[in-house]
């Protein structure tokens, strides 16, 4: 994102210095906005339309989606892409077809005893136009899982594909094309110009899922519209293993919740605290699971590969400079093995006493590499987390519930997953977000309908109410009436 770009949300753009992708971009952006303010609130049935048409889109390219992700990554899980993808959106617009007409009802709101016989009422409107600037990491499922709490709210959508997964790109264009017309919902160019320009449009709403650094970048380039936004960042996600846990439970979930989709998940655990004692043991165990679920053949078609080459060489810097440093590798697979780096798939790592010097320790990994560091006393791994930036998840493994507690009470995150990895990213009924650095705002289920909308508050009067009593000439009906009032506070 060049935050050097001057927006304005009464002039178009510079048109001398722009190309023809962001032209249209721009073209669209201004149609689909003045679509949305001459037919501001689409129905119950033209909603539950709009998300069945995403669904089509979806379930009637599900192959060819999935062939278009491995292609981008060099080879993605077939079982991935169906799991962490394609079967959650299903369930999140199935969630949403069921609740959506309950949602978009008025809500009803307490009103004062002293505005009594009046009514107030809390009325859900689409706020218009909405932007997503989509990740690469899972390019189907974090892409179209906020334009369907957008489009449950009424508005319209535009989407930015990430650069790097461009043969999913291609396909999710073409694929929303046939099914929505341009001013519903489309799917942008990856050029670097639209990329750039995008967060700059002023948006009713923007979402934007990635790195924390440039998060900071689309939220500055979307204050100068004073455009809201919701940012899915990213972060160093804890995992704690307290003395009450079973290590091997743990080193199972834990080895699973960081190789899935090869540790390129957001919210995947990137380093885990374990007491000093079943340090050697539990890293000896997360080795041995890591080696049963995917063995040491690179070809395993089940183990993801990197997204790209520079990706690749990044986790082998941060490996390179943990060993450098004095840290010890262990990894379930012969590291030297050519193959490895034919097929651009990492081989899983353990890092063994890193230190906050080492780089592996200062910036998120997004790579199959977990360092694993010991603590002596529980409170020693909770001070260890709140030195950091508020993670967008945390884990906590053990059967000690007063030591479960005190980890919920001292520690804030973006989300939790108690004796496990991952899943509270899965419940529909709860919000998914981040805090601080990790993100800000949350969308799932009504979660999303709600981040989506404008909950308008209206006061309606009625004829029986004494509120003209507040109108000049002031008297002493005032004085009565403000007595009455205190008398009720």
């Amino acid at each position: 994102m060049d935050p050097s770009l001057e927006p304005s949300s009464q002039q178009s753009l510079n048109r001398s210095l722009t190309s023809a992708p962001l032209l249209a971009l721009e073209d669209a952006f201004h149609t689909m906005l003045a679509r949305s303010r001459a037919e501001p609130a689409p129905d119950l049935a033209e909603r539950l339309d709009r998300l069945a048409r995403l669904r089509a889109v979806v379930a009637e390219n599900e192959e060819r989606f999935r062939q278009a992700i491995s292609a981008d990554f060099g080879h993605r899980s077939a079982v991935e892409t169906t799991i962490a993808e394609t079967m959650l959106l299903f369930s999140e617009i199935r969630h949403a077809t069921k609740h959506l007409k309950t949602w978009m009802a008025p809500q009803r709101v307490a009103t004062a005893l002293q505005f009594l016989p009046a009514r107030n009422r809390l009325i859900p409107q689409p706020l218009g136009v909405v932007g997503i600037i989509a990740p690469w990491n899972y390019p189907l499922q974090l892409t179209l899982a906020p334009a369907i709490g957008a489009i449950a709210a009424g508005n319209r959508v535009i989407i930015k594909p990430s650069e790097l997964v461009p043969h999913f790109s291609a396909l999710l264009k073409q694929t929303v094309a046939q099914k929505f017309d341009a001013g519903e919902m489309l799917v942008t160019g990856i050029e670097d110009e639209v990329a750039q320009a995008f967060a700059t449009l002023p948006f009713d709403h923007l979402v934007f899922t990635g790195s924390t650094r440039v998060g900071r970048l689309v939220a500055e380039a979307a204050g100068r519209n004073l455009t809201p936004v919701t940012l899915e960042l990213g972060g160093k996600s804890p995992a704690i293993i307290d003395a009450s846990a079973d290590l091997e439970e743990a080193a199972e979930r834990i080895a699973y919740g960081k190789l899935l989709n090869a540790g390129q998940t957001c919210i995947a655990p990137d380093y885990v605290l374990v007491p000093e004692r079943s340090l050697q043991a539990f890293a000896e165990k997360v080795r041995a699971q890591m080696r049963r679920m995917f063995g040491t053949d690179p070809a395993n078609k089940d183990y993801t590969s990197i997204i790209s080459d520079r990706h690749y060489a990044r986790l082998e810097g941060l490996v390179a400079d943990a060993a450098g440093r004095g840290a010890r590798i262990l990894q379930p697979a012969r590291p030297d093995d050519p193959n490895w780096k034919a097929h651009r798939k990492f081989p899983p790592t353990l890092i063994l006493g890193a230190s906050e010097a080492m780089a592996v320790m200062e910036e998120e990994i997004f790579g199959p590499v977990l360092p694993v560091l010991g603590y002596r006393e529980p409170a020693e791994a909770i001070a260890f987390v709140n030195a950091r930036d508020r993670p967008l998840a945390l884990y906590w493994f053990g059967k000690d519930r007063d030591a479960r507690d005190e980890v919920l009470s001292r520690t804030v995150s973006g989300g939790v997953t108690i004796n496990d990895c991952l899943f509270h990213f899965t419940q529909i009924n709860q919000p998914m977000g981040g805090v601080g650095a990790s993100g800000t705002g949350a969308y799932h289920g009504e979660w999303g309908f709600r981040t989506f909308s404008k909950l308008k508050p209206v006061f309606y009067r009625s004829k029986f109410n004494r509120l003209a009593d507040l109108y000049p000439p002031y008297g002493g009906k005032i004085a009565r009436l403000e007595k009455l009032m205190r008398f009720m506070s």
